[in-house]
């Protein structure tokens, strides 16, 4: 497990390890999209991490695709946040801000003004959002315009600027997950027929465009870009994923970006065809096979050694397991990540997993 352990540059980010907790939704933020003193000490627990990224984090009023889900488009979510770099940093960690725009993700619920969330192309999810009220269908959303588009760069470039005033070290663009970006990337999702669908060429511009408004609002190396090739979550469908993706780290490799984020969803020949391709630091959230989940020490070992990643990321082997590094260190125990209270609640599955006792 040494290999966990060695130090990493990622850009002009000096990393203490190579253990990167993975962004997780927790929903325990305020209705005004603020966090609390229970995320404050959530992020602060685990600030052992070589490098910290937040849960997924609206950058407009329309990107958000959950009920509670924190922002970075106001005074108010920037003030708060700035008590959890604030208190991550004094215990000597790294920390981004996610930056996830969930596009046709959404219900007009979420919204002051009721309005439809919207995507690439006007095909729904054919899923459904948790509510206060029960199970709610994603709406079919409306077709963004060109005149959407430059705003929605513009808001992720804001929401930037915002995370960099709250103390970030940097942000990460979600264009994983069937999130907004990944639905431009699609070929399921996105049925446009003007310069942002059609070809894989077109279907990558979107997220190459996002990706230097970010990087011209904060510079790239506070910058990182995650991708979930072949992932089918929220509906997504891609039907040219090597073809794709090559595509994308062509556009984004000469942005200079801080790291290209992977969260593998059993492709490992596409994992080794980007590694290939991208030239500076890679996080990979490994997963040989679709089945292995949740991910494993010995798979981002293996991964590590292999040279396919320079960091690996965990998602609830963080979770459950606060002082995640000590853990490896002895070899365990590890504590068992509780689904019940993954969305929602108070400290219970949030702030309380134990420390090991010396």
């Amino acid at each position: 497990m040494q290999e966990l352990f060695e130090p990493l540059s990622a850009g002009k980010l000096e990393l203490s390890n190579r253990l990167v907790m993975a962004p997780m939704t927790r929903s325990r933020a305020g209705e005004d999209g603020t966090v609390g003193d229970l995320t404050v000490e959530y992020y602060a627990q685990r600030a052992g991490a070589g490098l910290i990224i937040t849960e997924g984090t609206q950058p407009s009023v329309i990107g958000q695709g959950y009920v509670q889900t924190p922002g970075l488009h106001s005074d108010e979510q920037v003030g708060a946040w700035r008590r959890v770099t604030d208190a991550v940093h004094a215990r000597g960690g790294r920390i981004f801000a996610q930056l996830m725009h969930s596009g046709r993700v959404g219900h007009p619920s979420l919204y002051p003004d009721g309005a439809l969330p919207f995507g690439p192309s006007p095909i729904a999810t054919g899923e459904q959002m948790w509510s206060p009220d029960g199970m709610l269908d994603h709406p079919t959303p409306r077709e963004m315009s060109l005149d959407d588009i430059a705003q929605t760069f513009a808001d992720f470039a804001t929401a930037a600027r915002n995370a960099v005033r709250a103390g970030f070290d940097g942000v990460e663009l979600h264009g994983a997950n069937g999130y907004l970006i990944q639905q431009f990337l699609a070929d399921g999702s996105n049925k446009r027929t003007d310069a942002y669908g059609g070809s894989v060429e077109n279907r990558v511009r979107f997220a190459v465009e996002a990706a230097r408004a970010v990087a011209d609002a904060i510079g790239p190396e506070r910058v990182g870009f995650r991708v979930s090739p072949g992932g089918t979550a929220n509906g997504v469908s891609e039907s040219d994923t090597p073809e794709l993706y090559a595509a994308l780290v062509a556009g984004l490799a000469p942005l200079g970006l801080a790291y290209l984020h992977i969260l593998e969803a059993g492709l490992r020949e596409t994992t080794r065809q980007i590694r290939a391709a991208w030239p500076g630091a890679l996080i990979l959230n490994p997963h040989p096979t679709p089945e292995s989940f949740p991910s494993t020490p010995e798979y981002g070992v293996e991964a590590l050694r292999e040279g396919l990643a320079d960091a690996i990321a965990f998602a609830t082997l963080w979770l459950a397991n606060p002082d995640l590094p000590a853990r490896l260190k002895a070899g365990g125990p590890f504590n068992e990540a509780d689904p019940s209270t993954f969305y929602g609640g108070d400290q219970r599955g949030y702030t309380d997993y134990p420390a090991l006792t010396a």
